[in-house]
């Protein structure tokens, strides 16, 4: 009879587990999302979710990774600023954030741990695409929703919300071929080694090179996307393989142009990202030879993606992949006021709304916050 006892509720247990495991896949629905101008499918083909309704508040963490450079900082108090606005604010129980640097299982480590602790919805920006499955599948598992942003997972079992980087750096290639018109010496300065994005960016950059029919001498240069590690990184190449005739630079591109400076290496043309020091250059030397194409999408994606998160949770209708529009302004067009602001911040990214999301923030409203973790 206890050995009978036994069996039974291990056999419970089980079912459980089972009833558990099943709760947590999403049914593959007919679109368009809930919100369609916000959540665009990346594709013709991109299947849509449709979670189990969860009742709120809910509690949803932010698991970053690499901090250490002026983007991942914004994109952090971007997040905060986000939750703490009263109509998402009320319906969240929790919203705790933790960057873990470049340490992929410290990343992971805290994924787990966020799952242990009852979190209804995580959004991550990883660190490598691939090195996620078995904290996705013990996500999945415990009915916990996961949202990748920025440097997404390579998975069909989770939400990823990005822009096209590939296309990104396709865009920075075409200026290049464009304005270099007879090709020649490239300095291109990279973001965090192994990332998504840093991957997608630098083969659409060679893709369009390689495909244009001229001859190009790359150097390569690793500035994580920081001002500080870009400037040196440039500093020094411009030193041992310069001069360059085209750069194109994925973050940290005010420090480029500042090395540029401190080297008097000529201005040349410059495919790079949108932050307000880089655009208050491209205005400021353009009749130089600084012709700028400034593109990308500003932090406030980490907005988009807890949107997403709570949209999901709440049983609405989303895609597995949104598609995000890119923030582009080029040579000519840089006005002041408008595509940057000459009293704010070199460090601060331009373009950081998404209005078809009803999502827009203040210089002020971000700068309010901390990037601490809590």
């Amino acid at each position: 009879m206890i050995k009978s006892l036994v069996g039974g509720v291990i056999a419970a247990t089980a079912f459980v587990m089972l009833s558990s495991s099943a709760i947590a896949d999403p049914e593959i629905v007919k679109g368009p999302a809930a919100e369609p101008d916000c959540f665009a499918p990346w594709a013709a083909d991109t299947q849509f979710f449709k979670y189990p309704k969860k009742d709120g508040p809910y509690r949803i963490a932010l698991a970053n990774g690499y901090i250490a450079n002026t983007w991942r900082i914004q994109m952090i108090q971007t997040a905060k600023a986000y939750a703490a606005q009263p109509d998402v604010a009320k319906k969240l129980k929790e919203f705790k954030v933790v960057s873990t640097g470049e340490d992929v299982p410290a990343q992971i480590s805290a994924i787990n741990n966020f799952i242990d602790s009852g979190f209804d919805a995580i959004v991550v920006n990883a660190q490598n695409p691939t090195a996620f499955g078995p904290v996705i599948k013990r996500a999945k598992e415990a009915g916990v929703i996961l949202v990748a942003f920025d440097n997404i997972l390579d998975t069909k079992d989770a939400i990823n919300v990005n822009v096209d980087q590939k296309g990104l750096g396709e865009l920075w290639g075409k200026w290049l071929v464009s304005h270099v018109p007879n090709g020649g010496k490239v300095l291109e300065v990279r973001g965090v080694a192994g990332t998504s994005v840093d991957t997608d960016r630098h083969n659409g950059i060679h893709e369009v090179l390689d495909g244009s029919g001229k001859k190009w001498d790359v150097t390569e240069v690793v500035g994580k996307w920081d001002d500080g590690v870009a400037q040196k990184a440039t500093a020094d190449a411009i030193a041992t393989s310069g001069p360059f005739d085209g750069i194109t630079g994925q973050g940290g591109d005010t420090g480029i142009v500042q090395a540029m400076i401190d080297a008097k290496h000529p201005f040349v043309p410059f495919g790079g990202e949108t932050e307000n020091g880089f655009r208050k250059f491209c205005a400021a030397h353009a009749g130089d030879g600084l012709k700028c194409s400034s593109a990308g999408t500003g932090p406030a994606q980490v907005a988009v993606a807890i949107k997403t998160a709570i949209a999901a949770l709440e049983g609405n209708v989303v895609p597995q992949s949104v598609k995000l529009p890119l923030a582009i302004v080029e040579d000519p067009n840089f006005k002041a006021g408008q595509d940057f602001f000459p009293d704010q911040s070199d460090n601060f990214f331009v373009g950081n709304s998404f209005p078809t999301c009803g999502i827009n923030f203040t210089a002020q409203e971000i700068m309010g916050q901390s990037k601490e973790n809590k």
